[in-house]
């Protein structure tokens, strides 16, 4: 019988490689009791330990104790630790979804459980698997010794984000825009690191790369934006001792030293999706140092000398760290089904924070957010104040609509959008389909007040051949056969209140409505993808996700020809 409402476990905080007076980085999560399975085994992730390269299946683990701290040994070599450890760092993952959004999330694939694998293959490499409904961390030996990714916590974070997105955008694994091809990486890495930040332990540790602390008093040097910069991962990398992550600390050290550019986006070397994706945590991640810093200011003396609390000091960073966290998560709910673009991820982020913390004034969370997305040539999409997503003004008819089902019934919301669909911009004769709705209850930080939302997602498509482009004020890219198969999409988000009145409707529109703006996107989309190979038959964006990580694992360059 359960004692608490909550288990314990100690997780590794970073990686092996990085040491804090010698000593491996952990940190302790709690996570809401449940009956766990050898394995271990719960109602959402199921620790399987089987190693395809050796052809092993490891006896399950059992689940210890979390207040027992693991000694440096059981961390780098006990199967059983690195059991425990992937099971809390998903699940820790999942529950941070799960909070943000106000609901449950499903993965992207039927089943509940997701698997996943400790120690799958002898390779340097780590990927989210839909069709094994998995997550497999790889192994690989440096200098003689094995080296384990599903003890690096960043890179179990990133692959469960990938599931996580998969579960609530499936649109966003096909790749229809340059940006939408480059989102699945730059936001798993967003989360990964604000996950890391948000631990006391690693904020700790960062802030004291290189500073003197003494008598718990780090000096006011070693917490400007240069020196936190440096700090975030940039410090840790020279002290990986070539570790596990060296290769990918180093990729994000590029992300984040990423100088601006209002034109970055515009150059060839940034069409290829990884370096498109660095672009954006480099934007993110730079106002979360932004706004840190200046949490800082004004503490200690008033002139700016003397030194700072090192335990305040990391506690703001890691409450900086969640907030962001939590708004860059909710933004989800309010982006387009379907050809997502940066500066419609900014507004989402933007709107979600403001309709649970309208007062902004405290952080100054989403004007860092604005200010350092410009600095690299991304405007907020949305044409309401402060690049929110304007308010919808369209007055749904409801006759027949029963309400009760209309939170969670994808039927009920498809009737309620054909009873509406002129109003809604519906294009005709393309196929509609409500692939989700789902019910939200988040709760203001500031006064402690619930918001009910329904959010629900409408596909539109229209297959047809090359030939038929004209139709719709496209032209076929040279070389497409008249025969090619082609799929024109679009969609909507709605966003509805707890009386069923549209809020928002967040929507990228099937070609041929007569708009040029939305004609000439479409027809850039177009092109892309045939340049970029997305339309040979046989191309694969979860293929391709795989393959990225292991380049990316071997510090390889990522060149358009390899993508396949």
């Amino acid at each position: 019988m359960a004692a608490s409402r909550a288990r314990r476990f100690t997780v590794v905080a970073q990686d092996p490689g990085v040491r804090r007076r010698g000593r491996i980085v952990t940190g302790a999560v709690s996570l809401p009791y449940e009956e766990l399975d050898p394995g271990p085994v719960g109602h959402r992730v199921h620790v399987v330990d089987y190693d395809a390269t050796q052809r092993v299946l490891l006896a399950p683990a059992e689940v210890a104790d979390g207040d027992t701290a693991p000694t440096t040994q059981q961390i780098l070599t006990d199967p059983g630790f690195h059991a425990q450890n992937v099971y809390a760092v998903v699940m820790t993952t999942l529950l941070r979804f799960e909070s943000a959004l106000g609901r449950r999330v499903s993965w992207g694939f039927p089943a509940h459980q997701l698997k996943v694998v400790p120690h799958a293959f002898e390779m340097a490499n780590a990927f989210y698997s839909a069709d094994d409904e998995a997550l497999l961390f790889g192994w690989f030996r440096r200098a003689g010794k094995p080296v384990f990714t599903c003890l690096s916590h960043d890179i179990v974070v990133h692959e469960t984000t990938h599931a996580l997105v998969d579960g609530l955008r499936k649109g966003f694994m096909r790749p229809s825009s340059a940006d939408q091809a480059a989102f699945h990486e730059g936001f798993a890495d967003i989360v990964a690191l604000l996950s890391v930040l948000a631990m006391d332990e690693i904020t700790t540790t960062l802030v004291t790369v290189g500073a003197t602390v003494k008598g718990g008093i780090v000096d006011r040097s070693a917490v400007t934006v240069e020196a936190l910069r440096r700090g975030l991962l940039f410090g840790l990398a020279e002290q990986m001792d070539a570790g596990l992550s060296a290769a990918r600390i180093e990729a994000l050290r590029r992300s984040v030293e990423l100088p601006p550019a209002p034109h970055i986006l515009a150059l060839a070397e940034f069409a290829e999706p990884h370096r498109r994706g660095e672009v954006l945590v480099a934007a993110v991640m730079n106002a979360f140092l932004d706004v840190w810093q200046r949490w800082l200011a004004p503490l200690g003396a008033a002139d700016g000398s003397g030194g700072l609390d090192l335990r305040r000091v990391a506690e703001e960073g890691a409450v900086v760290a969640q907030q962001l966290l939590t708004a860059a998560i909710r933004g989800l709910d309010y982006t387009p089904p379907i050809h997502l673009t940066f500066g419609e991820f900014l507004s989402a982020v933007l709107t979600a924070d403001t309709e649970v913390r309208a007062d902004d004034t405290r952080y100054g969370l989403r004007a860092a957010l604005v200010r350092w997305f410009a600095a690299y040539g991304i405007a907020p999409a949305g044409e309401g104040p402060d690049g929110l997503w304007p308010r919808s003004e369209i007055a749904l008819v409801r006759d027949g609509i029963r309400f009760g089902s209309l939170r969670s019934d994808t039927t009920e919301m498809f009737r309620l959008l054909w009873s509406n669909r002129e109003a809604l911009g519906l294009q005709q004769p393309a196929y509609t389909r409500v692939t989700s709705v789902r019910p939200c209850l988040r709760v203001g930080p500031e006064d402690g007040l619930p918001v009910q939302e329904t959010v629900a997602e409408c596909l539109q498509y229209l297959d047809i051949t090359a030939a038929e482009l004209g139709r719709f004020g496209l032209v076929a890219p040279a070389g497409m056969r008249d025969d090619q198969r082609v799929v024109l999409q679009g969609g909507s988000t709605l966003v509805l209140d707890e009386y069923g009145t549209l809020k928002y409707q967040i929507r990228n529109t099937v070609p041929g409505d007569g708009d040029p703006a939305s004609t000439a996107e479409a027809q850039e989309r177009l092109q892309y993808l045939w340049d970029h190979g997305y339309m040979r038959e046989g191309a694969s964006f979860v293929n391709r996700l795989s393959d990225l990580h292991r380049l990316r694992a071997l510090a390889g360059p990522v060149e358009p020809a390899q993508e396949w």
